[in-house]
């Protein structure tokens, strides 16, 4: 890559599953990258595995880049659909005499690892076809394609995370391009959809060094211009152990479900293996103007979900009232089941914003906390609301609505009688304004109280209260 070329990046998932979290951090720090100098972002399906690829696993995927807000530029590549152009490939190889045809059974090559660990040794191919002429025999009988690699010196793969890492040749064996059914392998498709798509920086999980490494050689025999790499360290649970579906190894679209903002998300899967001082909040525009593969750590990362939580937090108080009262109606209409919520609903929820969200991490918790505005009428009470509603407090709401009523429904004359009352009946405010707060919200906690009673507006209010009182 010259001076004036701008990088070209991919994010290339395999189908066969969700798109988890190592995956999605992958494609947020390519993005960011393209983005940060202006480069190109491509997605590549890498569905070469007709079995184990699935249309729902495949469309999970382009769900979750749309959540994350990780726009790919160009259409979306389908590697399948190259696979002429990789036999191609694979055929020019051969002429050239940088590949060869092997005729070994099944059989011949369980056989040879059986022996390889019976003697100790490292089980790979032993390259029995690599200087054979197939004779008449072998006529009309299955063959896989390999690559002639080299056999002595080393391959370095000169990597912008991990430094240069050395492999000895002996120990890379000749890798299979095209299966006995004609098909491309993994190997194979990679190498040439990067080259043809022009690839000038290849960033992925660690997992791939050592493909890496076979990758190299085939790049070379073709002639191809050899990409930056970047290896990611893997992302470990809390305890240290690799990460897995008990630490929270899951799709992003659980993620999603769990209420945590597409902005949050971004922001940790970052902090997670890169750094930029002593910052943690760094929203996205901040992320695209500061992030360098020079700063990705060598480290593997590990989640914290207190820290999710807390992040989560802060980029809910920080989206505008309208915006997240319009994420949280969205959010409402996609439980199970839907909660299709009402224009009034609507409309109050939209005023109670500024309340609501000073004490929700998650939009769950936003919506758990807005649920008292939803609907009209008597709340049914959590167990902490119940307690708060025990007969002598039913008995102070009682002796209470009167003042209540004769009040003009402000926030400030509402909290004025309130505090009036409690003088007057020798008690704490708390022992008014709590079972007040569980009435009116079936709740233990709620926004500011007497924003909270003059939303709901006097009717509706003394609805409730009178519910309860006795």
């Amino acid at each position: 890559m010259t001076e004036t070329t701008k990088p070209v990046l991919r994010f290339a998932p395999s189908p066969t599953g969700m798109l988890h979290i190592g995956g999605a951090r992958t494609a947020l720090f390519n993005w960011l990258y393209a983005r940060h100098t202006g480069g190109t972002f491509l997605l590549r399906i890498e569905d070469t595995d007709r079995e184990r690829s699935t249309p729902e696993a495949m469309q999970a995927i382009l769900n979750g880049m749309a959540w994350m807000g990780l726009n790919w530029d160009g259409d979306v590549v389908y590697q399948f659909a190259r696979a002429d152009r990789h036999r191609e490939v694979a055929a020019t190889l051969l002429a050239e005499g940088k590949a060869y045809r092997c005729y070994a059974t099944a059989e011949e090559l369980t056989a040879m690892r059986e022996e390889q660990k019976a003697a100790g040794k490292p089980m790979r191919y032993d390259g029995r076809w690599r200087d054979r002429v197939p004779g008449p025999e072998q006529d009309g009988k299955p063959f896989v394609v390999r690559l002639k690699a080299r056999q002595t010196g080393e391959t370095i793969v000169h990597d912008k995370v991990l430094g240069d890492v050395r492999f000895e040749n002996s120990q890379l064996d000749d890798m299979v391009l095209l299966r006995s059914d004609g098909n491309p392998t993994y190997m194979l498709a990679v190498v040439v959809d990067d080259a043809d798509m022009g690839v000038t920086h290849v960033i992925r999980g660690a997992d791939h060094l050592n493909n890496a490494a076979r990758q190299l050689q085939l790049i070379e025999q073709m002639g191809a211009a050899i990409p930056v790499y970047g290896h990611l360290p893997l992302i470990n649970g809390p305890d240290g152990a690799k990460l897995s579906k008990r630490h929270g190894a899951l799709a992003v679209e659980a993620y999603r479900d769990m209420g945590y903002l597409p902005e949050t998300m971004r922001n940790y899967l970052l902090r997670l293996g890169w750094s930029h001082g002593d910052d943690e909040i760094i929203p996205t525009a901040q992320a695209v103007a500061w992030f360098n593969l020079d700063s990705i750590g060598k480290s593997a990362a590990r989640m914290d979900f207190k820290k999710l939580d807390n992040l989560n937090g802060h980029y809910i108080r920080e989206t505008a009232d309208d915006v997240l009262a319009a994420e949280v109606i969205t959010f409402a209409e996609g439980l199970t089941p839907p909660r299709i919520l009402s224009e009034t609903a609507r409309t109050r929820l939209k005023s109670a914003m500024p309340g609501l969200k000073e004490r929700a991490k998650t939009l769950v918790e936003l919506v758990q906390g807005a649920e008292f505005l939803f609907t009209d009428g008597p709340r049914t009470l959590d167990a902490a609301a119940d307690k708060l509603l025990a007969p002598e407090a039913r008995a102070i709401l009682a002796q209470a609505l009167p003042a209540l009523e004769a009040t003009d429904w402000t926030a400030a004359a509402l909290e004025a009688a309130t505090r009036a009352f409690a003088e007057a009946a020798g008690v704490k405010l708390g022992a008014i304004a709590q079972p007040l707060r569980a009435a009116m919200t079936g709740k233990a906690n709620s926004p500011p109280l007497f924003d909270m009673l003059a939303l709901l507006g006097r009717e509706e209010s003394l609805n409730r209260l009178r519910a309860y009182a006795a």
